[in-house]
């Protein structure tokens, strides 16, 4: 509904009011607060109900009205409205159910009586449920973009394409398809084509339903909620009761909202939700850990495997990797393997150091993947510990940075149980490096900052060197151990300001490994002992092992596991003369998924350009198959649809000359006939040789 019109003073005297009665529980806010300037905050809908009645002498209801509506009619006034609890509508995925007879969406803010909301949402899937259950999907075409906003009105159109088409002429123009508000215009009208439909809207916001060689059905489209009114009229119509539709979408990210883009009837390519997540793969790299795409060049291989990782990551929220928070990102690893690729690089080695005496020195560091299971590793752990544990560990994390941030460095000093002064140079991630003037023989030591910080979340007391012994279950005492005790007795006894954390029991969350490239790199010069810990069955402490440099470890016992929340993405082209000598070992632990070269397709939606992508799909159809035609060539010497994405800044002839030709002579190098095919295969891309005279015009031109 609309509601009545307020004045300023009705809503200063409506929060006069609350502020002397209170707020109904009912009637407290879910999604957004009014806030004054003194930081007092008030639920926007029983602002407007009371407010409305002061006014008008109503009764105090919100049941006219919704949320949306009170935070519009508030912010008209000047007053400033907030999203509240907005965690709660983070990356959330809302349900819309669709019958003859209603329309129902598990968002609470959704309303029939403003459509135009939809402009706010972007779809995640779509499907038509019959009253038996079974579930009818939409049946893609080539290059179609997946689970657009048209995705619902084309499965109704799918459903119901017969009786679509029995329709008389005036029944598909009178056809109900939209009206955004309840006192705004019926938008009607199935037509036959675009010019038709031009004829009575002229406007780009249409989709296209071709059937039946050739004809078409075209309505009016434009966002998520633009076409529940005809879809719920199909099923008024056609359907059986019991029928149903269902869209699952989501809220747009700002990055989305703000982007500067080109609204169209075909919006942005989502891919098919499968099993909770949009992307296909994605559950195939649930079940089997590790995977491995493989085949011609151009099918997006390393595109595809973001596009997984994004989905996977944000629970079928997302898949543009871009759109990732920082700290989702930090979920999701990129390496791209080559031939001088190795351990160190990959697990750990020793690298140079500068000491801090100005001497050159060697260090142990982990490498980008020891790292990155590191992370993995501290969420499964953390996630299986209590809310209670949690607490504590935060707490004594706090209370060590309080200690170490009071400390000056290298001045202030602290002793032993045995009387031995030392002072603290520096604090990391992981040591507490320290110096030790009286010692002539080891004036330098980094102690190991797990432990100091493990003794402290333990709880016990520590009164002797011995009691450290026994903790870490060890038979002889270390000499960082006297330095331990001496630094643990000096964070008890300074008086914290930290008060007890309040926290929650950590999410477990999934981590992914990309590896572009996987057999360009020696792999068992990379991986090592790690052909072991990667194999899905054995994950987590199943598949312990002791690397390397085990020995050189502060803890020389510590194991090094992958944990079952790992997941792992390789990616590799059929022709690459390394395929050959990938490790068997490697083999048997990934499960290979070939990507041909006609099945991406609808990565070309990104041209934004319907007639220039049909055009590439023709083009790259007609060449593959002209290149599978060669006795010595197969279809993994196919051209993938990625290359025909350069056409954003190239046209067809530049793409041929630049980059598929040298491509396809270096495929047919020393091959009988070399002249004759490559002209074949100009032919099938459609490529013709300028003549002399108008390559000499171009140059002159150019000049």
């Amino acid at each position: 509904m609309t509601i009545p019109k307020l004045e300023t003073q009705d809503v200063i005297k409506a929060l006069e009011y609350i502020d002397e009665e209170g707020i109904p529980s009912s009637n407290r806010s879910t999604m957004y607060d009014l806030v004054t300037d003194d930081g007092k905050r008030y639920p926007p809908k029983y602002v407007v109900a009371v407010a409305n009645h002061f006014a008008n002498g109503t009764d105090i209801s919100t049941e006219s009205f919704n949320s949306i509506e009170a935070k519009s009619c508030l912010e008209g006034l000047g007053f400033t409205v907030e999203t509240e609890l907005q965690e709660k509508y983070e990356q959330q995925k809302y349900e819309l159910t669709l019958t003859a007879e209603s329309v129902e969406s598990t968002d609470e803010r959704f309303t029939m009586d403003d459509l135009t909301l939809g402009d706010n949402y972007k779809p995640l899937d779509a499907y038509f449920k019959k009253a038996n259950g079974d579930i009818i999907k939409r049946a893609y075409s080539k290059g179609e973009r997946r689970n657009s906003n048209q995705t619902m009105p084309r499965i109704a159109c799918q459903v119901f394409e017969k009786q679509l088409v029995a329709l008389s002429v005036e029944a598909k123009e009178s056809f109900p398809v939209c009206r955004y508000k309840s006192d705004s215009e019926l938008i009607c009208g199935i037509y036959p084509s675009v010019d038709d439909f031009k004829k009575h809207r002229n406007t780009l916001e249409y989709l296209t339903y071709g059937y039946d060689n050739g004809h078409q059905f075209v309505i009016y489209c434009w966002n998520i909620f633009s076409t529940i009114i005809f879809v719920q009229e199909c099923l008024k119509r056609f359907g059986e009761p019991g029928d149903q539709f269902i869209l699952t979408y989501r809220e747009k990210d700002e990055k989305e909202t703000a982007a500067v883009e080109t609204e169209a009837a075909v919006q942005e390519e989502l891919v098919q939700q499968f099993k909770g997540y949009r992307n296909p793969f994605s559950p195939m790299l649930i079940e089997s850990k590790n995977l491995i795409f493989r085949g011609a060049p151009g099918t997006g291989k390393s595109y595809l495997a973001k596009e997984i990782a994004a989905d996977i990551i944000s629970n079928g929220y997302f898949d543009d990797y871009t759109l990732l928070t920082d700290e989702q990102k930090k979920q999701v690893e990129f390496v791209q393997f080559h031939p001088s690729y190795d351990y160190s690089d990959f697990v750990e080695g020793l690298r140079p150091k500068v000491n801090d005496d100005g001497t050159m020195g060697f260090e142990l560091q982990d490498g980008i993947f020891k790292k990155f299971v590191a992370r993995a590793r501290k969420n499964y752990e953390d996630s299986q510990k209590s809310r209670e544990t949690v607490e504590e560990e935060v707490t004594v994390q706090e209370s060590m940075t309080e200690f170490f941030s009071s400390v000056e460095f290298g001045v202030d000093t602290f002793k032993t149980i045995n009387g031995n002064e030392f002072t603290i140079t520096g604090v990391d991630d992981g040591h507490i490096n320290i110096s030790i003037p009286g010692n002539a023989s080891v004036n330098r030591l980094a102690l190991n900052l797990d432990e100091v910080r493990k003794m402290l979340e333990s709880g016990q007391k520590f009164e002797k060197i011995k009691d450290i012994t026994s903790f870490f279950g060890k038979t002889f005492a270390t000499q960082g151990y006297s330095y331990d005790f001496a630094i643990y007795k000096a964070i008890k006894a300074k008086k914290s300001t930290v008060s007890k954390a309040k926290a929650k029991q950590e999410e477990l969350k999934k981590y992914i490994f990309i590896i572009d490239e996987i057999n360009r790199g020696e792999i068992s010069k990379i991986f090592g002992e790690l052909f072991f810990a990667i194999d899905p069955g054995y994950r987590g402490k199943a598949g312990e092992i002791s690397t390397q440099y085990s020995n050189l470890h502060s803890d020389p016992d510590e194991k090094f596991y992958i944990p079952e929340n790992v997941y792992i993405i390789g990616t590799m082209n059929d022709i690459d003369r390394s395929v050959d000598s990938f490790d068997f070992a490697m083999r048997r632990r990934f499960r290979f998924v070939e990507l041909r070269a006609d099945k991406r397709l609808e990565m070309l939606a990104l041209l934004e350009n319907e007639e220039l992508e049909a055009e590439a799909i023709r083009r790259m159809t007609a060449l593959n198959k002209a290149i599978a035609e060669v006795e010595d060539l197969n279809e993994n010497y196919q051209i993938g649809a990625s290359y025909f994405l350069k056409l954003k800044t190239l046209d067809f002839d530049q793409l041929w000359t630049d980059y598929l030709q040298p491509l396809l002579q270096e495929y047919i190098q020393g091959m009988y006939d070399e002249e004759g095919i490559m002209n074949r295969f100009a032919k099938a891309y459609g490529y013709q040789k300028p003549i002399r005279g108008d390559e000499n015009e171009a140059a002159q031109d150019q000049g």
